[in-house]
């Protein structure tokens, strides 16, 4: 059951209005501490942060440390932290991924070119430990360098099965790797800095993964289905750059051997000139792999409303119960 149809729904304006000003310190703080000693480092640092984004994560563990009191400095301070990690990720994935468009601005390699790219996020990540350094905490640091490791071997995994076709379990490996493990460590690291105990900790990461598994699930759908202008990026990206993702891998389990070629030739040739893209989104709505795909997800977050039905209810409780239906309903 959707927390909408229980009448706990917020609108997005209402979940962020909760958090407004640590938000705002936490952007002040990313501001700070994206200033590097090369020049290039901090424009591509204020490019980034001027391009915008959703700021879920850092929302995500403020949301958490509130379940258990005020925000601390160092939920503002770790907010900075996963904001920081996150676009290191988007750095470097553009660059593997050779894109030319991030949130519907030229991407950062597109402006300065790979090399400086992949040097800017290794400062990125590396600002992010210097940060978290300053907790003096020992399980922070762990999370972070466990996550980190995880996101590292996702993207080596995901490029040894780039231009194949996976398994549903494969693919689900490559979310958790990719996607969840980040969102789980964000509401981990709320609920650490807001002094919930290990029952609480271990509550809230659960809730946190089942989040990440249903956000990257849709990421994948809209992927296929929403408009350039509204995506920030060119639809069917992933297909072009040799990823399969579910809808399609659902589609495939039913296609015709002449329509599972069709996928192979976009596959190998990385581009849609023999097979146009319109052709790959009749055939996964042919199979249903749209609907299937968001059942899955909605799977997921029907997981994490029912984790949180066990924390106390208060004004941030049904933030994140809200959550769970922005991340499934939004359209890019």
């Amino acid at each position: 059951m959707k927390s909408g149809e229980l009448g706990q729904v917020l609108a997005a304006v209402e979940i962020f209005e909760l958090i407004k000003g640590d938000l705002r310190r936490v952007e002040e703080e990313m501001a700070l501490e994206s200033v590097a000693s090369v020049e290039a480092i901090t424009a591509i640092g204020r490019y980034l942060q001027d391009s915008g984004g959703k700021r879920l994560r850092p929302a995500l563990l403020l949301l958490s440390a509130r379940l258990f009191g005020p925000a601390s400095p160092g939920a503002v301070s770790l907010g900075a932290v996963v904001e920081l990690i996150h676009t290191a990720t988007l750095v470097h994935d553009d660059v593997i991924d050779d894109a030319e468009t991030r949130r519907g601005r030229p991407s950062t390699n597109a402006r300065w070119g790979n090399q400086i790219c992949v040097l800017a996020g290794d400062w990125l990540y590396m600002q992010a430990f210097q940060i978290a350094l300053r907790e003096r905490n020992f399980r922070v640091l762990d999370l972070l360098i466990g996550l980190t490791q995880m996101m590292v071997e996702g993207e080596l995994v995901q490029l040894e099965r780039l231009g194949r076709v996976v398994s549903e379990a494969d693919y689900m490996e490559l979310v958790d790797r990719k996607t969840a493990r980040l969102f789980s460590v964000c509401t981990r690291l709320g609920a650490i800095v807001g002094g919930a105990d290990a029952a609480s900790e271990e509550k809230l990461g659960e809730y946190g993964w089942n989040l990440g598994m249903a956000f990257q699930l849709v990421d994948d759908v809209l992927d296929f289905t929403s408009r350039e202008a509204t995506l920030g990026k060119p639809v069917g990206s992933d297909l072009r750059e040799g990823k399969v993702t579910l809808p399609l891998i659902y589609a495939l389990e039913q296609a015709t051997p002449v329509e599972k070629r069709l996928v192979e030739t976009i596959l190998s040739d990385r581009n849609y000139e023999k097979v146009p893209f319109d052709r790959i989104l009749g055939l996964i709505i042919k199979y249903q792999g749209f609907e299937r795909a968001h059942e899955r997800a909605e799977q997921f977050t029907e997981r994490a409303r029912q984790l949180l039905g066990e924390c106390t209810e208060s004004p941030y409780q049904r933030a994140l119960l809200a959550v769970t239906d922005l991340v499934t309903d939004r359209d890019h």
